[in-house]
């Protein structure tokens, strides 16, 4: 949908947030595949995808200074087959850090293609059965605090026609809205080069790190953290603006910077104001407040938790 109104964008994001509505994103997919594919993924993934408790689960891939490399899905088609999922342009990124330690291993990693995510979703409070399910799509759940609804991977375009399984068809602003809202980080915004796990929020940890597998590439850095309580230096908070802001954007503490916004979504009329993510210091906690300097304007903010503005 190209530059839909003000109205359009709330009406949609109300609809993700009552009744439901569907959103599609692109994803990269990677197939990893082989005799070794379980035993290597073992060791390079956050997750226990041996013991995987379903067909998908979320994991790290991390340096081995601990720091993200991607936060992406895990799906195991079967014993020797897997798809990782991550944000569409990171695929190659995901791809040139498997092969690193790909080494007299029997596993074959393949170049990212490019795929549609069907994002479906829809009040905690509603309840509704199943997902309908067409054609070569894979059905998983959604991540997030009080995010409902259900992702519909789709991996072959030619044999299922995308709008086939769409219901009321949200614009891409109300979608990204709603990701900031349920404090979802995202690659390239609140986790970059730069970012431990932990910072992404102990609700992140829980779906994506295992603690009870063997060793992993950056395993000890996050359990170092774990171990401290996951008291991180910079954590990521959900803030409700005062004013329209944008990314880069100084957090500011009595005066003081803390942290800067890291994605942005503008206010939508009464009821819905402006929301960011923001990495800031650990003193900066929900229940409190800050101020956001944007240019030359500086507006007192809300810091609250993630899934209790939507």
């Amino acid at each position: 949908m190209n530059d839909p109104s003000t109205e359009k964008i709330s009406n949609d994001y109300q609809l993700l947030c009552s009744s439901g509505g569907d959103g599609i994103v692109e994803r990269d997919v990677i197939a990893v595949a082989g005799p070794d594919s379980a035993r290597y993924l073992q060791g390079q993934l956050s997750q226990d995808v041996v013991a995987m408790a379903g067909d998908s689960v979320w994991s790290f891939l991390l340096g081995p200074n601990g720091k993200v490399d991607a936060w992406l899905r895990v799906h195991r088609l079967d014993a020797e087959s897997y798809l990782l999922e991550v944000e569409e342009g990171w695929g190659e990124i995901v791809v040139t850090r498997l092969k690193r330690f790909l080494l007299r291993t029997k596993v074959t990693i393949s170049e990212p293609q490019r795929a549609q995510l069907v994002q479906r979703r829809w009040s905690s409070e509603t309840i509704r059965l199943g997902a309908e399910v067409i054609g070569d799509e894979l059905v998983v759940m959604p991540v997030g605090p009080d995010a409902a609804g259900v992702d519909l991977l789709v991996l072959d375009a030619a044999a299922t026609e995308v709008g086939d399984l769409t219901g009321v068809l949200v614009s891409s602003e109300s979608l990204e809205r709603y990701r900031i809202a349920h404090g979802i980080p995202q690659m390239g915004s609140e986790l970059t080069a730069d970012t431990i796990p932990g910072e992404a929020g102990e609700w992140v940890i829980d779906a994506s790190v295992s603690f009870t597998k063997g060793c992993y590439t950056g395993q000890e850095l996050v359990a170092r953290i774990d171990s401290r309580g996951n008291n991180v230096p910079h954590p990521i908070r959900l803030l409700v603006l005062d004013v329209d802001a944008a990314v880069g954007d100084e957090v500011l503490v009595d005066g003081a910077t803390v942290g800067s916004l890291t994605s942005v979504t503008p206010a939508l009329g009464a009821g819905l104001p402006a929301l960011a993510l923001a990495r800031v210091g650990r003193a900066v906690v929900p229940g409190g407040s800050v101020a956001v300097q944007s240019g030359s304007v500086v507006a007192p903010a809300s810091v609250v938790e993630p899934g209790s503005v939507c």
